[in-house]
């Protein structure tokens, strides 16, 4: 299973912890770029580990995370996506009531019956289990560094890939269709010069702020590289 949340130590008081940039007032000023800028955008929200968008959660870790490195924004797609596959499930847990209407299993004896409708309703279950782990574990992650980009296929399979923020080359906003633009979702396309070209963040919310975010992330990196090119 996908290793993503892990609880961290709180750090001191005047510290800046190692998961995520939650400076104090007085070392602020000593904080990078990055710091100060997480500092201005960062919510007082506590966080949520089903939320869709969170800014600057607090205990969210994953594999492949370098030392230091600090997590902006983990996204995962909109709950509103999920509804096909709950009325589905809703559906199939309804369905042995109608068996008395349309006697498929009558020519099985009573206890045949209730072992068959048992194993549907574990069929049912493991539908419902794996829908709602690929919609937890299937995450798009922004951290100071880079972007990666979660795939989460079953429970034996997974894969994790990466670009530097320095590499994005050109973010793309695709929102479409009054659902989506009622419920403020959309897709995030990114294009890296990585070597994985194109990264697509489906159906995420609050998909202008994704980019800002991007956008802000971007102009640091670029602030700090010329800054150690001046030094």
């Amino acid at each position: 299973m996908a290793d993503i949340y892990i609880s961290k130590p709180f750090a001191k008081k005047g510290e800046v912890d190692q998961q995520g940039p939650y400076p104090s007032t007085k070392t602020l000023d000593k904080g990078s770029p990055k710091d100060r800028v997480a500092f201005k955008l960062r919510k007082s929200l506590p966080f949520n580990p089903l939320s869709p968008f969170a800014f600057l959660p607090k205990d969210v870790d994953f594999e492949t995370r370098n030392k230091g490195e600090k997590v902006v924004l983990l996204l995962r797609r909109h709950p509103i996506t999920n509804l096909r596959w709950i009325v589905i499930s809703v559906f199939m847990s309804i369905a042995p009531i109608f068996l008395n209407t349309f006697p498929i299993l009558s020519f099985m004896p009573s206890n045949f019956r209730f072992v068959a409708i048992l194993g549907w309703y574990m069929i049912v279950f493991a539908f419902v289990f794996e829908s709602f782990l690929s919609w937890f574990f299937n995450v798009n992650i922004i951290t100071d560094e880079r972007i990666v980009d979660v795939d989460f296929s079953n429970l034996i399979y997974k894969e994790i890939s990466d670009a530097d923020i320095d590499k994005i080359q050109d973010v793309n906003v695709r929102v479409g269709g009054v659902i989506r633009t009622m419920f403020n979702y959309g897709d995030v396309y990114i294009q890296t010069a990585s070597e994985r070209p194109n990264f697509e963040f489906i159906a995420v919310p609050n998909p202008e702020r994704v980019v800002k975010i991007l956008q802000e992330l971007r102009i640091e990196e670029k602030q700090e590289e010329l800054e150690g090119r001046v030094s």
